[in-house]
């Protein structure tokens, strides 16, 4: 199955790695080390071009890939039918 992440972006359920707030992540120094280092290397790509609320680290041709989301954490669960209590 595939998960809808905003703007016709679909990423492949069983590639998804992590599914990430982008406010609470960010905040640790390290995050933003990965983030800033996966973007040099041209991993990182937005389904939007509003302020992204989350974004989803998953497995791409070998390797990873970021996607940011203007949809939160909570639709992003709900969306993917993985939803736990």
């Amino acid at each position: 199955m595939f998960l809808h992440i905003g703007n016709n972006k679909n990423i492949r359920e069983r590639d998804i790695i992590g599914i990430f707030d982008a406010d609470t992540a960010t905040v640790a120094t390290v995050t933003r080390k990965f983030l800033s280092g996966a973007e040099k290397k041209g991993l990182v790509e937005s389904s939007t071009e509003e302020v992204p609320k989350s974004f989803v680290l998953y497995k791409s041709k070998g390797g990873y890939a970021v996607c940011f989301s203007q949809l939160s954490t909570a639709a992003l669960l709900g969306r993917s039918g993985n939803e736990q209590n």
